[in-house]
């Protein structure tokens, strides 16, 4: 199963309390306070690991409290610090405040850390040094441990891919990732056979980059239509958006806006992205049709459409090709922006 939002609530470990103890040995005249500190309630973490690709863990498991500090004691005898919780999610993964909508953190990198929660100090006891003066040498003074931060949170997974798949339902998406990576989606011959986002690593001519097939979108998807556009937040952070429109269509290009228009309604900066067009399905379209419909949607579009069949293979090395080669300016253009950005004043 695949989960792509939870909801948690959070409870960093208290403080354990000081203690109010005083020494009484035979051969120690004089013992004076000897309670010891409380310890400090433990932290929670949470960390991207690599290996993890949903949410589903915080699906139904939302809540988790860290260990509390131990009391202190005498002897001055200091209590434990109670054990850091780390809560392990997957790169990618944007963590909010659930109460402000704050965005807090965004994992973009396997094994960044981010301390979602404090847990409380532990408390004075009468041992502590901070009590005792030439004035008051039996201090009968403690404090109780502070209280473990405590936060509601929402985490959102946005997939770290190069190359976002978008269109209508078996448009020939999910054809086409199983063609030229590894991925094996659900493929068949009704729409919304994609109901999860799915990754695959393509590799071509040496050169390799991350593509995920987004669930089919339809007119109205912004409005909550089919599966709705839930799923485009994936996109968010894709380079390049690979628009695959169904060449046996009647309608190509009214197909093509009704997409565009999800997108731009979606907003975040999806539709902005550098776009290329692919009229699949070649291999049921008589060659005149063919020329035709190409015209019209180059026309439509002002981009020059690839052509390809996910099911014979026709076309399929010079779309990944022209994917690596748009992959490849953008990453060169997203090393030149952080590299003015770390020279500049």
């Amino acid at each position: 199963m695949f989960a792509d939002e939870a909801k948690i609530s959070i409870k960093a470990g208290d403080g354990g309390n000081g203690c109010v103890a005083f020494r009484r040995e035979k051969y120690v005249p004089r013992g004076g306070p000897s309670g010891g500190d409380g310890g400090h309630g433990g932290d929670i973490y949470i960390e991207a690991n690599p290996h993890d690709n949903t949410l589903l863990r915080y699906r139904y498991n939302r809540e988790f409290h860290a260990q509390r500090g131990g009391h202190g004691e005498g002897s001055n005898c200091h209590g434990a610090s109670g054990e850091e919780m780390v809560l392990k999610v997957p790169v990618g993964t944007v963590v909010f405040d659930a109460d402000s909508g704050e965005q807090v953190f965004d994992f973009v990198e396997a094994g960044q850390r981010y301390r979602a929660a404090k847990g409380g100090r532990g408390g004075r006891g009468n041992g502590n040094p901070h009590f005792v003066r030439p004035w008051h040498q039996a201090p009968r003074e403690h404090e109780d441990g502070q209280p473990g931060e405590e936060r509601h949170l929402r985490l959102e997974l946005k997939l770290l891919a190069d190359v976002g798949l978008v269109g209508f339902p078996n448009a020939g998406k999910s054809t086409l990732i199983s063609r030229i990576s590894a991925a094996r989606p659900k493929i068949a011959d009704y729409p919304f056979t994609t109901l999860h986002p799915q990754l695959g690593v393509v590799d071509v001519d040496g050169r390799e980059f991350v593509l995920a097939d987004i669930p089919g979108l339809i007119e109205g998807a912004h409005e909550g239509a089919g599966l709705g556009d839930r799923f485009l937040g994936h996109a968010e952070r894709c380079a390049v958006v690979l628009h695959v429109v169904d060449g046996t269509e009647s309608a190509i290009v009214k197909a093509y806006r009704a997409i565009r228009r999800e997108l731009v309604a979606y907003g975040h900066g999806v539709a902005d992205k550098p776009e290329i067009v692919v009229l699949n399905k070649i291999d049921a379209i008589s060659p005149s049709l063919l020329t035709r419909k190409k015209a019209a949607l180059e026309k439509a579009t002002g981009k020059d459409v690839l052509l390809m069949s996910g099911v014979s293979g026709d076309g399929i090395r010079e779309v990944v090709r022209a994917l690596a080669r748009a992959v490849a300016i953008q990453r060169t253009r997203r090393r030149t922006a952080e590299s003015a950005r770390a020279w500049s004043p």
